[in-house]
């Protein structure tokens, strides 16, 4: 999409100021917050394929609200559909690619399909990232969001091929197999096997934080003392580490968890050195990092998907989105006050120290079992 590296500016240029902006992004985060169970459980009720053509319709007219009737109003209506699209997709998304290589008996493979896959929309937004210039150059903010309607339009086509063999859950609330049943079965299955419980918990503890960090590379490179207009080549490269980390997942899941505590613990380091360097040869640490973190964040998810019983697969990977987008939230409010007192590569060193927290816990975790 190629919105994605320009749409500040559009909100910007449209007179709102940066307490506006940011409220905003809180709104899209609290969309994904409310609709990401509720979506999950709904996915394992109807077609997953339906909801994941579904989103993207929806985040095209959200995309196409801001370009054609900027303001406050369109911009928050059209957070509010991007969130929906999010948390329509999440959990979805999951739970069929799963359940389809499961039925192929190659249920082994999920890692590498979903590495690949990661790696694949990571190599596309450094595209967008490159596309974005020049297209704006030539039609402005119009042309840009033109192009991410086209693009979610595409990925709509796409999701309508998508294999689906398992049946839509049919009947009501009465019989089992209705929404707030299948919510109900979902959420029991966390509170009774404790693994699957581990498993939830492990996702935001290993997504939120850099999840969240990501917002603000752009300011840590421009506290490198590079120019703005080198900027985004900074960011291309911690593009690049992540996409590097994706195409791992598959021979890193033979990583058990002194493997996985290990890889969180270097990652953690290299993030705090990377950053307290405040040079541009330190972004390469902070790349390095990065894409520990997204290799860990599929591998936890790898063990989510292992641990689920197959009816509330939807469910409960949505139940980790949830924990990642309330965590984050918190890491956007904490970053705030460690930025303004110590500045940014603080505040990117500083968000280090809950990766070694987790380390320690999944490192323990293992001499326990």
């Amino acid at each position: 999409m190629l919105l994605y590296p320009v749409y500040a500016l559009l909100f910007a240029d449209t007179g709102l100021s940066v307490g506006q902006i940011s409220s905003l992004f809180v709104l899209w985060s609290l969309t994904g917050v409310l609709l990401e169970v509720p979506s999950g459980a709904w996915a394992d009720v109807v077609s997953r394929r339906v909801l994941l053509w579904l989103g993207p319709l929806l985040g095209a007219a959200g995309f196409a609200l801001w370009v054609l009737v900027p303001s406050y109003g369109s911009f928050a209506a059209g957070f509010v559909l991007w969130g929906a699209r999010g948390a329509l997709g999440s959990g979805a998304l999951e739970a069929l690619v799963y359940e389809e290589l499961q039925r192929l008996g190659a249920q082994d493979r999920y890692a590498r399909v979903m590495g690949r896959a990661h790696a694949v929309g990571q190599a596309a937004a450094m595209a967008a990232m490159g596309l974005a210039g020049p297209v704006f150059a030539c039609g402005g903010h119009p042309a840009v969001g033109a192009a991410s309607v086209l693009a979610c339009l595409l990925c709509a086509a796409t999701a309508t091929r998508f294999p689906e063999h398992r049946a839509p859950a049919t009947g009501s609330e009465g019989d089992g197999t209705g929404w707030a049943a299948t919510l109900r079965a979902g959420l029991g299955e966390a509170r009774r096997d404790r693994s699957v419980r581990g498993a939830l918990l492990l996702v935001p503890a290993v997504a939120a934080v850099w999840g969240a960090l990501d917002e603000y590379t752009s300011l840590l490179a421009r506290d490198t003392g590079v120019p703005d207009a080198a900027v985004p080549y900074l960011l291309m490269l911690i593009w690049a580490g992540v996409t590097a980390g994706s195409l791992l997942a598959g021979p890193a899941e033979r990583l058990g968890r002194t493997g996985l505590a290990a890889l969180l613990t270097a990652s953690a380091l290299a993030l705090a050195v990377g950053a307290l360097t405040r040079t541009p040869a330190g972004f390469a640490l902070v790349a390095l990092a990065f894409g520990g973190f997204q290799l860990a964040t599929v591998l936890a998810d790898v063990r989510l998907q292992h641990r689920i019983e197959d009816g509330g697969r939807a469910t409960l990977t949505s139940v980790a989105s949830l924990g990642t987008e309330a965590v984050t939230i918190g890491v956007y409010g904490t970053y705030a006050l460690l930025a303004a007192t110590g500045g940014h590569a603080l505040a990117f060193a500083l968000c280090a120290v809950p990766y070694l927290v987790t380390a320690t816990a999944v490192a323990r975790g293992g001499k326990r079992a």
